[in-house]
């Protein structure tokens, strides 16, 4: 009874402390994409960063997924021709052609599929060279693809998607399959089931350390699988007969999640090894808020203990917003906690668009959350 009562005014207190109206929310959410709007005005336009690469590499394309979450609590038309005229320049097809096997590569077919399906379009041949893809990468009956847990998130919903659409299970089938193969088989296996916290590739797992002796966890890198699995979740359906081990691991990740949370609300970039890379890191916590929120919501997470936790998040990522709408502490690409140090909240990353993606999918979900409880 005395741990209920303590719960519930941290709760209070949390919400007193924290509290955001879900305008409030919404209208910094609009402000970081109206400043990435306005400076990448042309979608269509190559990035630049030590070399040209097409705008529907993956770092633009986890953009979108964002701007997909914005569109779905604030449907604006400038959002959605901002997205179909870049979809309709990369001609709705994966990055470097349908006979890519690269997650990152496949990334851009999640919106294409989105818009698809937003517009109730019965033309499907806009999704055709995305399932022509997708076969050619079955037919190859391989498995040991995503070696890199990022590239979870990067493809994983994608086959969820299209086994939806087309009602052929072979799509699901094949996706859990990979994921059996990275989850237990990779370098021994690249989710640790005693932590409920995943290894980011084969050279992470043990008995690699970091230097103060920890495990190394990167923060962004489970974001990615804890991000993959509530869209894989939200798209099957909980009758389906993978929903149960999806929602299994989820449990167990946002267990882990929430008892690394820093007091600040961040979570540091390597999880449980603040002497080596710890500090401020948006991506990471963005995506863990993203989790949280869709849990909350669907009552798998008890609102007691994480609401308080959710809250506390947002409080983060939103000190992360200039004036302007810039974000502040993003950790630029790469496959660890050391890659782009040291942050800090004025550095530029080498890429601002995935960064800018993650914000709009974790706050994105936290308003809904807001609006849930509002109405």
């Amino acid at each position: 009874m005395r741990k209920t009562i303590i719960l519930a005014f941290l709760a209070f207190i949390s919400t007193s402390i924290f509290a955001h109206t879900a305008q409030e929310v919404l209208s910094t959410i609009q402000k970081c994409n109206t400043y990435f709007m306005s400076k990448y005005e042309d979608p269509t336009t190559p990035t630049f960063v030590n070399k040209e690469r097409s705008s529907n590499l993956w770092t633009r394309s986890v953009y979108y997924e964002g701007l997909m979450n914005l569109y779905a609590i604030s449907p604006e038309k400038k959002y959605a021709d901002y997205t179909d005229k870049w979809a309709d320049f990369h001609k709705w097809s994966p990055r470097n052609g349908i006979n890519t096997t690269n997650a990152d590569d496949q990334c851009c077919g999640q919106i294409y599929v989105a818009r698809f399906l937003q517009t109730g379009s019965k033309d499907s041949t806009k999704i055709k060279s995305v399932i022509a893809d997708l076969d050619y990468q079955m037919a190859t009956r391989q498995l040991n693809y995503w070696t890199w847990i990022d590239a979870i998130q990067m493809a994983m919903p994608l086959y969820a998607y299209i086994y939806k659409i087309t009602g052929n299970r072979k799509y699901m089938n094949y996706a859990m399959k990979m994921y059996y193969w990275s989850r237990n088989e990779c370098g021994g296996g690249l989710f640790n089931k005693k932590t409920g916290l995943w290894y980011r590739d084969a050279d992470y797992t043990p008995p690699y350390k970091e230097s103060d002796g920890n495990d190394c966890y990167w923060s962004r890198g489970n974001g990615w699988v804890y991000a993959a699995l509530v869209k894989v979740m939200n798209t099957i359906g909980d009758k389906d007969p993978y929903y149960k081990e999806l929602k299994k691991d989820y449990i167990s990740m946002s267990e882990s999640i929430a008892s690394c949370q820093r007091q600040d609300g961040f979570w540091n970039v390597s999880l449980i090894s603040p002497a080596t890379y710890g500090g401020k890191e948006l991506t990471g916590t963005s995506l863990f808020l993203y989790g949280i929120s869709w849990g909350i919501m669907n009552g798998y997470l008890k609102k007691s203990k994480f609401r308080p936790i959710a809250d506390k998040t947002w409080n983060a990522i939103n000190e992360c917003v200039h004036e302007d709408g810039f974000l502040g502490w993003v950790q630029g690409t790469g496959k660890d906690p050391s890659a782009g140090q040291p942050l800090s909240y004025t550095k530029v990353p080498d890429f601002e668009d995935f960064g800018t993606g993650c914000f709009l999918l974790g706050a994105s979900e936290y308003y809904k959350l807001l609006i849930k409880n509002e109405k």
